[in-house]
């Protein structure tokens, strides 16, 4: 057959794939997936703070050993919505079966999970709360009220016989974590009651100053200046986490009152937390477990990949009382036991 038949031919063969799709598709178009590799997704509130720090590298660990492929993002600070919903957009673009997420405004985020969610996309919540709960398929999470609660009976205990000044370093208004350990702890020193799960302060006469903090030492130390400034006879402090106890520390410090101030917190870090606890610069802490939070979110989400088992509910992930100064009825355990199972840099 002369080249003068076969070009024509060819230029039919050609023209006759294209028109029934016979080419390949380039691999940088394939639909996110299609190789069949399972993705996850964990979105923290920040990338900084060692209890996130700790909750990535449990997810991580879990998705290695199940040989899945695990995304992460995080809020540029606690509070930053805007952050977390990109983060969410984009695993979910990106194939994501299911997201873990710590949601820094548990109002605000619902949004996003509820388009994720209608696209099949498993949402799983860890540490806080979502406002309403069931806006994500499950909660894996410390009982925050709890946390609160515990060293709110220590204080109570500790502080028999006297009469407490407070000062409650917060989170920031409307963020339902903040809320419940606040609530907590009041309710812990008899000084009120309330839902576990509202999203609003209660208030009390013996709460003399109120400052947020978002969690941040520099702004918790600052807080903890305004407070002493309002008020210098606080004798007590109640911090939302310890980095913000840190910084109140070193505002107490400086001010001459570390004798004369009592600080409890909630996390249960190795440093400054439990170290804070042996170095007697905290009275007590309430301990959680973010890498248990994690590597549970990680392995429901994988079954539900595998199978189409849905995670659902609330999931308790523990809490327990560290303090080297035990009080008569309030179960805890000492620096010791924090520092074996605490999380972050020793």
């Amino acid at each position: 057959m002369s080249y003068k038949r076969i070009i024509p031919l060819l230029v039919v063969v050609a023209m006759l794939l294209s028109a029934c799709g016979g080419a390949a598709t380039p691999a940088a178009t394939k639909a996110p997936g299609a190789s069949g590799e399972i993705i996850v997704g964990l979105i923290t509130k920040t990338e900084s703070n060692p209890f996130f720090v700790k909750m990535k590298e449990g997810a991580q660990a879990k998705a290695t050993e199940l040989g899945v492929k695990l995304m992460t993002g995080a809020g540029a600070k606690d509070g930053d919505n805007e952050g977390q919903v990109t983060a969410l957009e984009n695993m979910v673009n990106a194939g994501a079966k299911g997201i873990l997420i710590t949601p820094s405004d548990t109002k605000a985020i619902v949004p996003t999970i509820e388009k994720a969610r209608a696209k099949g996309v498993v949402v799983i919540a860890l540490d806080t709360a979502t406002e309403p709960q069931s806006a994500v398929d499950a909660l894996f999470a410390t009982n925050n009220f709890n946390a609160g609660l515990l060293i709110g009976q220590w204080a109570k205990a500790a502080f028999a016989g006297k009469t407490p000044v407070i000062a409650t370093l917060d989170l920031q208004p409307g963020i339902t974590v903040g809320a419940q350990r606040h609530n907590g702890f009041l309710q812990g020193m008899g000084l009120g009651t309330a839902d576990p799960n509202a999203s609003d302060l209660i208030t009390a006469k013996e709460v003399v100053c109120s400052q947020d903090t978002h969690g941040d030492q520099a702004e918790g130390q600052t807080a903890m200046e305004n407070c002493l400034s309002k008020n210098p006879d606080i004798n007590l402090v109640y911090t939302i986490n310890e980095p913000a106890a840190a910084g109140a520390y070193q505002a107490i410090k400086a001010a001459g009152k570390e004798k004369s101030i009592t600080i409890v917190s909630v996390d249960g870090g190795c440093n400054p937390g439990v170290q804070g606890i042996k170095d007697g610069k905290f009275a007590a802490t309430s301990q959680q477990y973010p890498l248990k939070m994690a590597s549970m979110g990680v392995e429901a989400l994988v079954k539900y990949a595998k199978t189409g088992e849905k995670p659902t509910g609330y999931t308790d992930t523990g809490v327990t009382l560290i303090t080297d100064q035990p009080q008569a009825g309030v179960d805890s355990k000492d620096s010791a036991f924090g520092a074996a199972n605490c999380w972050g840099e020793k």
